[in-house]
Order: C-alpha cells, then sequence, then structure tokens
C-alpha cells in the first residue's frame, strides 16, 4: 500500500510538472506571436555638386545636400489604431566666396489615434496631434544679421477630435475635425515684438520704448480638413501628397490655411533614389519679408512655394 501511495504520488507529480510545462509553452507562444506594432525607419541623403575648369559658359562651383528620414510606428489592437509618424530634413548649399545656406529644415512630429465601431467599416473616431517646427535659423539671404525664423519661431501645434476615413487599399486617408485647436509658438522675443507669425506684436510708446512686449503665442479654435494619399503608382514609383486645410472660427472665418505637400519617389534599386517634390503654403497670418539694401521690410501675406529635385541614397530598415 505504502508504495501504491509513492507510485500516485510520483505520477501526480510528473502530471502537475507536464502540465505546469505546457501553459508555459502555450503562454510564451501566444506572447510571441502577437505583435501589435509595426515600425518603418527610411533615411537617405541627396547630393548635388558642380564644378567648373576654364569652363567658357562660367558658372560656380557648388555642393548642396539634403538628409531626411521618416520613422512610423503604428499600434493596432481589435478596432483600435494609433499611428505616429515623425519626419525630418535638413539641407545645405555651398557655393564659391559664399557662406552656407540652408535649403531645406523641417521637423514633423504626426500622431493619430482612431476607434471603429465595427470591424468592415473605414470610417474612425478619431483625435489627432501634430507639431512642427525647424532644427536652426533662417534668414532673408544674403541678410544673415537678423533671423526671420528659429527653432520653435515658429511652432505649430494642432490638437483636436473628428472623423478619419482610411481606405488601406487605396493608400488614401481623409479627416474631418469641426473642433481642432491650432497654436502657434514664437518663442523669440525680437520675433514676437514684430508681431511675426500672427502673434500680437509688442506696444510702444510715442517715444518707441516699449511698454509690453509681444504675446509669443497665439490660439485658434477651428476647423481642420487633411487628405493623404501614398501609394505605387507606376511600377517603382510611388506618390505622397498631403493636403491641410485649416479656417478659425473667430479670426476671418473664411480665410483658409493652405498646407500641400506633394512628393514622388522614384526607385533605381534598393539603395538609390530619385525624388520630385514640392511644398505649397498660405497662411493669412504669415507676413512676407524682404531685404531691401539691407533692411529688412515686412509685406503682406503671400504663397510660399518650394520645389526639390533630388538623387540619392535611401536605408529602410526596421
Amino acid at each position: 500500500m505504502n508504495c501504491l501511495k509513492k507510485y500516485l504520488l510520483a505520477f501526480f507529480c510528473i502530471v502537475f510538472f507536464q502540465l505546469g510545462s505546457a501553459q508555459d509553452i502555450i503562454r510564451t507562444t501566444e506572447l510571441d506571436t502577437i505583435k501589435h506594432w509595426e515600425k518603418d525607419n527610411i533615411v537617405g541623403l541627396d547630393l548635388t555638386q558642380v564644378s567648373f575648369m576654364n569652363w567658357n559658359a562660367g558658372g560656380e562651383n557648388s555642393i548642396s545636400g539634403i538628409l531626411k528620414g521618416a520613422f512610423v510606428r503604428k499600434y493596432t489592437k481589435g478596432r483600435f489604431v494609433w499611428h505616429n509618424e515623425l519626419i525630418a530634413r535638413y539641407g545645405l548649399n555651398k557655393q564659391d566666396g559664399r557662406e552656407s545656406r540652408k535649403t531645406d529644415d523641417a521637423v514633423q512630429l504626426n500622431s493619430t489615434a482612431g476607434f471603429k465601431t465595427d470591424s468592415i467599416s473605414n470610417w474612425y473616431y478619431s483625435a489627432k496631434f501634430n507639431f512642427n517646427t525647424q532644427f536652426t535659423n533662417g534668414y532673408a539671404y544674403p541678410n544673415t544679421e537678423l533671423a526671420i525664423s528659429k527653432p520653435f519661431a515658429p511652432a505649430y501645434i494642432f490638437l483636436g477630435i473628428g472623423a478619419e476615413y482610411i481606405n488601406k487599399e487605396e493608400g488614401f486617408k481623409a479627416y474631418f475635425s469641426p473642433l481642432t485647436q491650432k497654436t502657434t509658438l514664437v518663442l523669440d522675443e525680437r520675433l514676437a515684438d514684430q508681431g511675426a507669425f500672427g502673434v500680437t506684436k509688442a506696444s510702444y510708446d510715442i517715444d518707441g520704448n516699449i511698454i509690453e512686449h509681444g504675446r509669443r503665442s497665439r490660439t485658434e479654435l477651428g476647423i481642420l480638413v487633411t487628405n493623404q494619399f501614398k501609394r505605387e503608382i507606376f511600377k517603382n514609383i510611388n506618390i505622397d501628397h498631403r493636403l491641410t486645410l485649416y479656417s478659425d472660427y473667430i479670426n476671418n472665418f473664411g480665410n483658409i490655411d493652405v498646407d500641400w505637400q506633394l512628393q514622388f519617389d522614384m526607385v533605381v534599386n534598393q539603395y538609390v533614389r530619385a525624388s520630385i517634390a514640392t511644398h505649397l503654403i498660405y497662411d493669412d497670418d504669415i507676413k512676407s519679408k524682404e531685404d531691401i539694401d539691407g533692411v529688412q521690410v515686412i509685406r503682406g501675406p503671400k504663397i510660399q512655394l518650394k520645389q526639390i529635385l533630388g538623387v540619392g541614397l535611401s536605408y529602410s530598415f526596421k
């Protein structure tokens, strides 16, 4: 009888150990196979170099380059999606006998969280956050004494709620928010005193002395509409179209701030790409600045347009 008890005890110990091991294996396998995060990272460098020697048609030696990166983190669980994107670009141009000049400068952080009520719908209840600024000072060349923009001068923050339509197969997104707060930051005192980028400028007495410095921020509440189309349109040719429209309820409702970016990427091989990009901005609060005989003159708002053609290296990793 004692031997039977020993055998039974040994049997139950073995079964318990095996069950515990099986549970550990099942639990480990489940955690390893469920991945809610998707990652995508792209870094690139576009270079252009021109040099002359005894060139009868004339010309100046120059070299320019743009360093750029795009980093995406996407979290999906059930009907909840959280999409995050960081975009950074910085470019310089250097010509003989002239200081280096900035050709591109941008830091953008986009984050959207959405939830849909059923599994077949393409519509999401969404909250969106956007942040834009730059790395270094900007100048109205050739005047490099007074910066017309700086890091966080300006910086733009959009925060709102709305509805987003997402069609993954077509690479199409559309977002509408009837309630979005736009905050403009100008954290440089001189630019804030000028009333740059729409903030309230400084007040002066009759002798020109500052009574109160300019506001370093401005807050608006309005409607935001965005649209993105990103997909391969021909073999090895990709398009990335992004359009943002915003109108403030209180200050001149109907005046629309426009931010439109359009880029074509042409894949040569795994590492070499060519790109054509345009960026158009119109904001009624942004006054243009011109350098006239060394004096910085403030004009009215104008359409801002930038075009970039580049060929360079690109590397993608997870």
